[in-house]
């Protein structure tokens, strides 16, 4: 009999999981990740996030959002949650043992000679013990599902850590463009207006037109207007930081130069089917399919018999010098089974509910993937281009520069018109400043990279 309640237990219905068959590409798409254009194992995904970025400043003020931020703090909860919920429906596999203990003392007045006085005391002390039998692996399908829930949140958690990663290191860079925009703006301002000084000079002279003052005033009018909206958003930008820090609105400190922050020449993608075992939101998908086939065999299980064995042990005795005697032991067992005979289809509707839930799943998880593949493709495209772009750009703004320089030179010897001064300068200005964002596109993409890859939760 005992081998037979060994032999039912072991019986668990359902699917078993196995990872669907997936079509993963061979390489991504973008630059080539090495010279001979052949993928490699090493990837940036793999790299610790202080090892990406090399701004100390930056690097502290990371650790401090992985301590403090509120999603993270909020995801760890979701976990705790789990771990609580997975020890809940385990439990659900053992017995239940209960113990009652109870003394009564009874006394009875004489009511007439038929019915004497009397009086009793006894005391009862027992243990009772109530098992479902897990004949068709119910239980053990629940508790499966709730493991991989316990999955599914850890992963999460890793993927808002990786997700505020790259937020905190955007902002940064971001908040250091804003930086180098109002030195920028700063420089440009102090020079149109020594400029302004020359033309008032000449124009005192008569060496300069009404029309030539305006048009310098209009210079530095251009450089001024630009400091109030670039010290608003560095501020803004500032606030933003605190937050993803955990923090108060306030200042934010400074390290690194934007241009001082290292961008590789060549980013490592790794091979695609590392992307699958790396990414934690991939892996938080697959974790809730998991779950969803587990439940699964839970609606399957409704179908059969629920069995359960009770017993019941203890002593009951009128006299404590008695209590633990032999006379004194009572005990009791019973098995019972209990099954649905009609419920209208609410089982079969059951299974298909579950059946459809997994479904879903599945294709979440084949999305989850695919968008993946195209995050990491679209962010290695970016980073070359952007770089191409950023080369291209100071070639750009030095030709500006000169000319410039040129324009300033002639117009004081009488070679050239104040309104060549204006576009001269009003395309240096604008150079620097689209110079100053192409520094920070580049940057930024290698962050957008780096998370796409599923980097920052390691």
């Amino acid at each position: 009999m005992a081998l037979l309640f060994v032999l039912l237990a072991g019986c668990t219905v359902g699917p078993n999981y196995q990872r669907p068959k997936l079509n993963v590409p061979s390489a991504y798409r973008g630059p080539a990740p090495s010279p001979a254009g052949t993928s490699s194992a090493v990837s940036l995904g793999n790299e610790k996030w202080w090892t990406v970025f090399h701004d100390p400043v930056l690097q502290q003020l990371i650790r401090t959002a992985l301590q403090h931020n509120y999603d993270i703090r909020i995801a760890a909860t979701r976990v705790i949650q789990a771990q609580a919920q997975l020890g809940i429906t385990r439990s659900n596999q053992f017995p239940t043992v209960n113990a009652g203990a109870g003394a009564v003392a009874l006394y009875n007045p004489k009511v007439s000679s038929v019915f004497p006085a009397y009086k009793e005391n006894y005391g009862e002390l027992d243990l009772s013990v109530i098992w479902n039998l897990d004949f068709w692996g119910k239980y053990r399908r629940e508790t499966e599902a709730a493991r991989d829930s316990l999955l599914e949140t850890e992963w999460g958690r890793r993927a808002v850590i990786t997700s505020v990663v790259a937020d905190v290191a955007t902002a940064y860079f971001q908040l250091r463009e804003l930086d180098l925009s109002l030195e920028i703006s700063r420089r440009t301002l102090a020079s149109r207006q020594d400029s302004l000084h020359l033309t008032q000079v000449l124009a005192n002279n008569g060496s300069a037109s009404l029309l030539d003052l305006r048009q310098a005033q209009e210079l530095v009018d251009t450089a001024a207007e630009t400091i109030p909206d670039l010290e608003r958003q560095i501020q803004q930008e500032e606030d933003m930081i605190s937050d993803l820090l955990g923090e108060n609105p306030g200042p934010i400190a400074r390290g690194l130069t934007l241009t001082q922050e290292p961008a590789p020449l060549v980013v490592p993608a790794g091979l695609p089917s590392e992307l699958l075992e790396r990414r934690p939101d991939i892996r938080e998908a697959e974790a809730n399919l998991m779950a969803a086939n587990a439940d699964i065999g839970v609606a399957k299980a409704d179908f059969f018999p629920n069995i359960s064995l009770t017993g019941t042990g203890g002593f009951e005795s009128y006299a404590l010098n008695k209590f633990f005697t032999a006379p004194a032991f009572l005990w009791d067992t019973a098995a019972s089974a209990s099954g649905t005979i009609f419920q209208a289809g609410a089982l079969r509707a059951g299974v298909t509910l579950a059946t459809a839930q997994d479904q879903q799943m599945l294709l979440t998880y084949e999305q989850t993937i695919k968008a993946a593949f195209e995050q990491v493709s679209d962010a290695l495209i970016a980073y070359a281009k952007y770089r191409e772009f950023e080369k291209q750009q100071v070639s750009l703004t030095a030709a500006a520069q000169d000319a410039d320089r040129l324009s300033y030179v002639l117009y004081r010897h009488g070679g050239a018109s104040y309104l060549q001064v204006l576009t001269s300068e009003t395309n240096y200005f604008s150079a620097e400043l689209n110079l100053a964002q192409a520094h920070l596109n580049e940057r930024l993409a290698l962050v957008q990279l780096y998370n796409a890859l599923g980097g920052g939760w390691q």
